[in-house]
């Protein structure tokens, strides 16, 4: 069974390999504790969603922080009843949705200054930026909205985050990564979020940006001393990039090849018959994962 379908969704082994957790659990956490409801196939086989596969990791987190499995259930129901928008995220987006609306970058910069006053970058990544992204997306390709809120948003970011990506790079000690976006893929905010998550547990980042020839990997990778490379794309990489170009960089390197974003998802076995690893989109995971990868215990979040 392949995953490089246009119905979003994913058999198990994939759904596996993305979260960290082996499919005899998924399987117990959906028969014993009805946390998930996959979908079948005309086989029975199961199917499961972008949506179960963020559930998946908010257990995870979940039983990280302690909580007993018999609690996970209880515990998201009850928040969601509670705050459907669980917690403020809910207002922040549309705090963030109406600044771009109006074009109003001062009121897009008080509103993303307060949350990161109060709240670590992955989370306000996770649920604030990665969530209103999807949501310009959906406006735009709906009708509703409009390319120049995305390029605004967009824009905007870039600036932020670039800043932002300067300032921390001073101080990141760990090992260095070599973080570019698959050719073909210009937008690189999805990159900066996730160098910034890694930048603030410590790891060094040589950024290359957008667009980037797998072929012009190597000598950079070599000449910084990079511990891995890491990779970002929401497009769909043609079949010579997939199945020859990318294979090609893997035997190259002798250093683990990294990639994530909506692209890992939707060929996340091609990725991996091509020895590359593919990360999702959920940044945490992806920390938990490179870390384990590089043998390194995680570095401690920055002060």
């Amino acid at each position: 069974m392949t995953i490089d379908n246009d119905n979003g969704l994913f058999p198990i082994r994939t759904v596996s390999s993305l979260t960290g957790v082996n499919s005899v659990t998924i399987r117990a956490w959906e028969r014993r504790y009805g946390l998930l409801q996959p979908e079948r196939t005309a086989k029975g086989h199961r199917l499961y969603s972008q949506a179960d596969i963020n559930l998946i990791n908010q257990v995870v987190a979940l039983l990280n922080k302690g909580m007993a499995i018999s609690q996970v259930k209880p515990h998201l129901e009850a928040r969601q009843q509670t705050d459907p928008n669980h917690g403020p995220w809910g207002d922040y987006q549309q705090r963030m949705l109406n600044a771009v609306i109006r074009f109003d970058d001062r009121a897009l910069e008080g509103c993303y200054n307060e949350v990161l006053s109060l709240y670590p970058i992955e989370m306000a990544t996770q649920q604030l930026i990665l969530p209103l992204l999807q949501h310009l997306g959906e406006r735009w390709s709906s009708a509703e909205g409009s390319v120049a809120e995305e390029h605004f948003f967009g824009a905007y970011l870039r600036n932020k985050l670039g800043a932002r990506f300067h300032h921390e790079s001073s101080r990141a000690q760990g090992p260095k990564l070599l973080a570019a976006c698959l050719p073909g893929e210009h937008h690189e905010v999805g990159l900066l979020l996730v160098c910034l998550s890694m930048m603030a547990h410590g790891y060094r980042i040589v950024l290359l940006g957008g667009d980037t020839p797998l072929e012009e990997l190597a000598i950079p990778a070599k000449r910084s001393d990079a511990a891995a490379v890491l990779l970002s794309s929401a497009i769909d990489p043609s079949t010579d990039l997939l199945h020859n170009r990318l294979p090609r960089l893997v035997q190259q390197l002798n250093i683990p090849v990294f990639i994530g974003g909506p692209t890992a998802l939707r060929h996340h076995n091609a990725i991996q018959q091509a020895g590359a690893i593919a990360l999702g989109t959920d940044i945490q995971h992806a920390l938990t994962r490179i870390a384990a990868t590089l043998h390194t215990t995680q570095p401690p979040e920055q002060s």
